[in-house]
């Protein structure tokens, strides 16, 4: 049984990694995954059938050949064996560059054979370099008939879309899914599924698309690249998580909606905020203020809360002061958002990062009020977000100077947690708690047991 796209997928990253050549490729997608030459060829470039045969049609408005009347259905019919006529071979040869011994079914058009690489096409591949246009010697104008060919093959390219509607929706469908099991699973569990339905959105987004398809496609890899780079950044994967955030950016801008821009800008200040240098954390959402123009919407309470809290470890405690009456004045005119949806900011979203803020500020009478009032929403939730609200609880207990108490609590959260969220986050943010008590007082019991747990592998707790 022929193997799925995904394995011809996972060969094609195989071979840009390993500079494969294209008849390298197709050879090993066609002994790995069971299929055709003819089928082997597509698939190295990553195309659907659409696209192959939208890609052929190109080919033959270029070359100024008649159009063979392929459709998807003969094509795969083609790859399962049944055999094209000799014509038409010899355009499948054009088109892969390739022999009619190199399709497995008249010409032969094969370019010197160089690397193959995944998702980008190289001369021969995605943008074939053959002759753009064909003038035929005994034409009265070749210019008028250049002129002419040439405006057939603009107008097929702005009319060519390889996306459906239902493509669309069915991907909206399924980012939808992914925003609502983000928030009640874990983010090692998260990263494949992430990472899978990003692929397909990449692969459409690759090709020519209409400017509307095009802006939804970059919406969408914004928002997924985001959650990537937000589970990276919660297992501690800096670096890979800090990569992520600026291709989600570069993403959100490239979609034109301003208030994903901002949106992106303040999910990104998440990864200064823990693990500095929150200078950068306030830059980001400060710029995220900015896109959003004072608008009464829930990206502007978001990046006003999460300003607060950064300005507020920072110690500017005016600034922060600021930023959460306008976080609260926004939020209070926004309707309400779906606290099953991670892409949403609802309440107890806004009460977590008051929290942080309230905390830094030495509010604590607030603090714990806000903690409180999140902690009852967040019931039945064995996640990330409840953790850290009860070690910022702690924190407020070591400002009262309640070390014992402090460790204590900072302990019981962190053993908790069920172990596939014990991420890095929590063990710094646990380190945090040592990190604010009083050099006299780090040496007593209860702040030993607490380093010395913290230090144990997650395997041994």
């Amino acid at each position: 049984m022929a193997h799925k796209p995904s394995c011809a997928a996972r060969i094609r990253e195989r071979a840009a990694a390993s500079s494969w050549t294209v008849t390298d490729t197709v050879a090993e997608i066609a002994a790995c995954c069971g299929v055709s030459l003819l089928r082997a060829h597509r698939l190295a470039r990553g195309w659907t059938l659409r696209q192959a045969v939208a890609e052929l049609v190109q080919l033959c408005e270029r070359l100024g050949l008649p159009l063979p009347g392929v459709d998807e259905d003969q094509l795969a019919a083609w790859e399962k064996g049944r055999r094209p006529r000799v014509g038409t071979v010899d355009l499948l040869c054009r088109l892969y560059e390739t022999n009619a011994q190199g399709l497995g079914v008249a010409g032969d058009y094969r370019a010197e054979a160089g690397p193959a690489t995944a998702g980008t096409a190289r001369p021969g591949i995605g943008s074939l370099s053959l002759p753009r246009q064909v003038v035929p010697v005994a034409a009265p104008d070749p210019f008028g008939d250049l002129v002419d060919t040439f405006r057939r093959t603009v107008e097929g390219t702005l009319a060519s879309t390889t996306a459906s509607a239902t493509q669309l929706e069915v991907l909206d469908e399924q980012v939808m899914d992914l925003r609502r099991a983000y928030i009640v699973s874990p983010p090692t569990e998260m990263l494949g599924r992430l990472v899978r339905i990003l692929e397909e959105v990449r692969l459409l987004a690759a090709d020519r698309q209409p400017a509307t398809v095009q802006s939804r496609l970059s919406e969408m890899i914004a928002v997924l690249a985001t959650l990537v780079a937000d589970a990276l950044m919660k297992l501690g994967r800096l670096d890979q998580s800090r990569l992520w955030y600026g291709t989600a950016r570069s993403a959100a801008d490239d979609s034109g909606s301003g208030d994903l821009r901002a949106r992106v800008r303040v999910q990104a200040a998440m990864l200064p905020y823990y693990y500095g240098p929150l200078e950068r954390a306030v830059a980001l959402t400060r710029e995220a203020r900015l896109l959003n123009r004072g608008r009464a919407t829930v990206t502007g309470a978001f990046a006003a809360a999460a300003e607060a809290r950064a300005r507020a470890r920072q110690g500017d405690a005016e600034g922060a002061r600021e930023a959460i009456v306008q976080a609260r004045e926004l939020f209070e005119r926004c309707p309400p958002s779906d606290e099953t949806d991670a892409w949403a900011f609802p309440r107890r979203r806004l009460l977590f990062y008051l929290s942080g803020a309230h905390t830094a500020l030495g509010d604590l009478r607030e603090a714990r009020r806000v903690q409180q009032e999140a902690l009852a929403l967040y019931v039945g939730d064995s996640g990330i977000d409840p953790a850290l609200l009860a070690l910022e609880e702690a924190m407020c207990l070591v400002q009262e100077r309640s070390v014992t108490e402090a460790c204590e609590l900072a302990a019981h959260t962190f053993l908790t947690v069920p172990e596939e969220y014990r991420t890095e986050i929590l063990g710094v943010r646990a380190q945090e708690v040592i990190a604010i008590l009083p050099a006299q007082v780090r040496s007593s019991r209860a702040v030993r047991d607490l380093g010395e747990l913290l230090a144990l592998p997650t395997s041994r707790m």
